[in-house]
């Protein structure tokens, strides 16, 4: 992983909503009888390691997001730094976050009560329990539920200040495109340009384990690795001997990603596999891995075909004279009455929608995947066809939606061109994230105390 890639995982994507969910849901198991990893042992005694604008950050917030971190890498089986470098990395992480959330506070952004509880059942889908099955597992973990929501609270303040000043800073030219697209044509066989989704068995080795039960676990990964190769639905090996989280939702899908988001190990193992290929039992920090390739394609560019979404919303903008509670009130009534049939989606959306598809009876037409922001995206995922989503919020205000219908198409040149242009546009994010981060941070007046321990 390169420093870039690795400053990024600290960060989290500047477009992900809930950073902070996502660090929790990577941990091994969520509410496996674990305690958090800031609770085991002998608690350290706290400490102040360092002052931001006068606001101290203490040696557990540090420990309790170090060994976070750590547990995801390990998962992935990603080498960690040192001790002493992690350390520093998450502090400097912290410093960055704290100057963020003072920034928006100075700047009028709040987070109220109800946007909370849509981000708390966001994640409880995202793990594939209800809420209340959530607050046990985290309290199983060590974690409250009134941190949970505090963390909840924060990252949204933060994910709405970068969208505020980060993208008015992104501009996409034709040039940029056209560069774009050229950069990818001409590296189609370097395996650092190509985006991957990999399928995993994990089979985990414990701390302290002895050779006799390393050599047991072994075992059952070559025996899983024979099966594999033979032929069985590689979906469910995962659900019946994975121990990563989340592998029997998955099928033990990692997802597509790029090949700098993998471990060097695992893309080592699959540099000769073409897609359905298996690969040998490899070791890493957490275990034995076998790993599938399930589709391999080149980096950034777009597929020759993809899901498409037919739906239609209705708008609610927000502010002094509409508050996001009130908003997503208001459109809980409209559910109502169209689900009791006394009144239409179409004629509501034609009322009371505030944007330009209400003359359209808020019909937003056939879109390929990331032409909504990603909050918008992610209730629309969960949907079936007719199906109405509960009231969400977003930057542009409160949302109801109904997925119409779902598809397979082809992309036509101008729709692949326009897909990469929303690539290009992730990449300047990135990057944008990355210098407003480091100027927000260059402004703050920070006082190092006692090192993290």
């Amino acid at each position: 992983m390169t420093p870039r890639a690795f400053a990024l995982l600290l960060a989290g994507a500047a477009a992900l909503a809930l950073p902070a969910a996502a660090q929790l849901r990577a941990s091994p198991q969520l509410g496996g009888g674990r305690p958090a990893a800031a609770e085991t042992g002998p608690r350290a005694a706290d400490f102040i390691v360092a002052v931001v604008n006068s606001e101290p950050i203490t040696n557990n917030e540090v420990r309790t997001r170090l060994l976070r971190f750590e547990q995801q890498l390990t998962q992935q089986g990603t080498p960690l730094p040192s001790r002493g470098e992690l350390n520093r990395m998450v502090l400097e992480r912290l410093i960055s976050e704290r100057a963020q959330l003072q920034l928006a506070r100075d700047n009028g952004i709040r987070v109220d009560e109800g946007t909370i509880d849509q981000a708390e059942q966001s994640f409880a889908r995202q793990n594939q329990v209800d809420v209340a099955e959530l607050r046990r597992r985290l309290a199983l973990d060590g974690i409250s539920q009134s941190s949970f929501r505090e963390d909840l609270r924060n990252q949204l303040l933060l994910s709405r200040l970068r969208d505020r000043e980060v993208e008015q800073r992104v501009r996409v030219t034709d040039n940029d495109v056209e560069q774009f697209l050229r950069e990818q044509q001409g590296s189609s066989g370097d395996l650092s340009q190509t985006e991957l989704n990999l399928a995993q068995v994990l089979v985990a080795v414990p701390e302290n384990a002895t050779e006799a039960q390393v050599q047991a676990l072994r075992t059952k990964a070559d025996d899983v690795l024979r099966r594999a190769r033979a032929g069985e639905d590689f979906a469910v090996l995962a659900r019946d001997f994975s121990e990563a989280a989340g592998a029997a939702a998955s099928g033990g899908q990692l997802g597509l990603r790029s090949a700098e988001r993998y471990p060097q190990l695992f893309l080592d193992a699959v540099q000769g596999l073409s897609v359905g290929g298996v690969s040998e039992v490899i070791r890493s920090g957490a275990g034995f891995h076998v790993l599938k390739v399930v589709e391999r394609r080149q980096a950034g560019l777009p597929g020759a075909t993809v899901t498409q979404t037919h739906s239609r919303h209705i708008l609610l903008r927000t502010g002094a004279q509409l508050t996001e509670a009130a908003a997503r009130a208001r459109l809980a009534d409209y559910k109502r009455r169209i689900e009791s049939r006394t009144a239409t989606f179409e004629q509501l959306a034609r009322e009371f929608s505030q944007d330009a598809s209400s003359s359209r009876g808020g019909d937003l037409g056939w879109t390929n995947p990331g032409q909504f922001v990603p909050e918008f995206e992610e209730v629309l995922g969960t949907l079936q066809p007719g199906q109405i989503a509960e009231p969400m919020t977003s930057r542009f205000g409160a949302h109801l939606i109904q997925l119409l219908e779902r598809r397979q198409a082809t992309l036509s040149a101008r729709e692949q061109r326009e897909l990469a242009r929303n690539l290009v546009r992730e990449k300047k994010l990135d990057e944008a994230f990355l210098q407003w981060s480091q100027e927000v941070r260059g402004r703050a007046y920070v006082e190092y105390r006692d090192p993290p321990q």
